[in-house]
């Protein structure tokens, strides 16, 4: 597991219409969360910034064969 803590990442937290806290983080490809309070909104997007963490690891890279 990458340990997510040496590295920083900017959090966009926004309130939706029914009062939860979304937060997005445009550095990952799809790494998004919510929560009740900025609190829980904050424990969650750490996990998922995990998750995101593990799946770029296991994506492969194309190969270039040529142009």
């Amino acid at each position: 597991m990458i340990n997510a803590n040496k590295r920083e990442f900017y959090v966009i937290i926004e309130r939706d219409e029914d009062g939860y806290y979304v937060g997005e983080v445009p550095q990952l490809k799809a790494c998004y969360s919510q929560g009740e309070t900025i609190d829980e909104l904050m424990v969650n997007i750490k996990e998922v910034i995990e998750l995101c963490l593990e799946s770029e690891i296991d994506e492969t890279i194309p190969e270039l064969v040529g142009i």
